[in-house]
């Protein structure tokens, strides 16, 4: 039977937006449009950055839009939203763009390519480029990876010690009867359960043109689970009050929620782990092309990186660090196996392998759960 988990439901992002493009200087009315143009581009008072809340808003909007501001004059305006919601809203707006930078997941990111909703970048434009790990780039020329994280495992490791339960070695080991229901997986709508998805398909036989054997061990993923759950904000409160011991999602929530006093610890399983990055694209057209390229450069940039990484998230450039109290956590061995998702395969296929994940997947939920 399902676990009511209505007491663990947290308001969702909140959402601000705002707006500071600068007034054109009076011009003939046949260049009227141009002048504006090329006033706005010129010397913009604002810019307008769209991305996920929570740590990735929080890095911006304390740490990332003063500094630029600083730097620049510029003004960063800051819109949160899922990235989902970030893609709706710059294709609603593509005829007459208001936002210049968006920040997408991997598989969005591929989305707004197709889409036609991203420019082209290059190092010309973006210097910093020179210094990307390009373990973290999803697709080239796109998007810029600014927040590096993996999608991995992990568990309470006082729980499992307590209970005397061995450590999660491979992919199949998230299946276990002995956790009776303490788990904290997501629902097939969120980032990290499609990862799930995938990930145990590459772990038993399958690859990302054929989730199939991936399908039918989520079957079991869900008869020794109670229920999904939708993101985070649910995720994070069950790990703190022990209604689940092990759980996947990001490497940036393992270390938040580490954080947050949990004995968690990230497992990278002998099948391995995907590597990703949350991008930064400029959104086509954008009223503000050159800020825009400065913002992302200044994103990617040794000073801004070494913030990123003491919030919990992998550096994308050469040469930065994650600090010494996240080793032991979400720390990775040379030896580890790591991999890039194939953003364009699985973005083709994903709404196909998330309808059977309702149909086939959901009603599976707690029939092997003993209590």
């Amino acid at each position: 039977m399902k676990k009511v988990v209505s007491s663990l439901l947290v308001s969702g992002l909140i959402v601000l937006a705002g707006c500071g493009n600068p007034q054109p200087p009076a011009a003939a009315p046949s260049t009227s449009t141009s002048a504006s143009s090329a006033s706005a581009a010129s010397d913009p008072k604002a810019i307008t950055v769209a991305g996920v809340g929570g740590k990735i808003e929080a890095v911006v909007r304390d740490y990332v839009a003063p500094k630029f501001t600083e730097k620049t004059g510029i003004k960063v305006n800051f819109i949160a939203g899922v990235s989902g919601e970030v893609l709706s809203k710059v294709e609603l707006q593509k005829n007459s763009p208001e936002i210049d930078v968006a920040m997408y997941v991997p598989l969005d990111v591929e989305r707004a390519r197709k889409a036609g909703l991203a420019e082209s970048l290059d190092s010309g434009m973006i210097p910093n480029l020179a210094q990307i790990d390009d373990r973290y780039v999803a697709l080239d020329k796109v998007g810029v990876p600014v927040f590096g994280y993996s999608i991995a495992p992990a568990y309470n490791t006082k729980a499992f010690e307590t209970k005397q339960i061995p450590p999660i070695q491979s992919w199949n080991d998230i299946i276990r009867p002995e956790y009776k229901g303490k788990t904290a997986y997501s629902d097939i709508s969120n980032d990290w359960g499609f990862a799930t998805l995938y990930i145990l398909a590459k772990a038993n036989g399958g690859s990302m043109e054929n989730l199939e054997p991936g399908l039918e061990k989520a079957k079991d993923l869900a008869a020794y689970s109670d229920t999904f759950y939708k993101n985070s904000t649910q995720m994070i409160p069950a790990l703190q009050q022990g209604i689940a011991d092990v759980t996947v999602m990001g490497s940036y929530t393992i270390a938040q929620t580490f954080d947050a006093g949990v004995p968690l610890k990230m497992v990278v399983p002998k099948e391995g782990i995907p590597l990703q990055a949350s991008n930064a694209t400029i959104v086509k057209n954008s009223p503000n092309k050159k800020a825009a390229q400065d913002f992302i450069n200044f994103m990617i940039s040794e000073e801004v990186q070494h913030v990123v990484a003491d919030n919990g998230f992998y550096p994308t450039i050469k040469g930065v660090k994650i600090p010494d109290k996240y080793i032991p956590v979400i720390g990775m061995k040379d030896t580890d196996s790591v991999y890039k998702p194939d953003v364009a395969k699985l973005s083709e296929s994903r709404n196909m392998w998330s309808e059977r994940w309702i149909k086939e997947v959901n009603p599976q939920l707690g029939k092997k759960v003993v209590k």
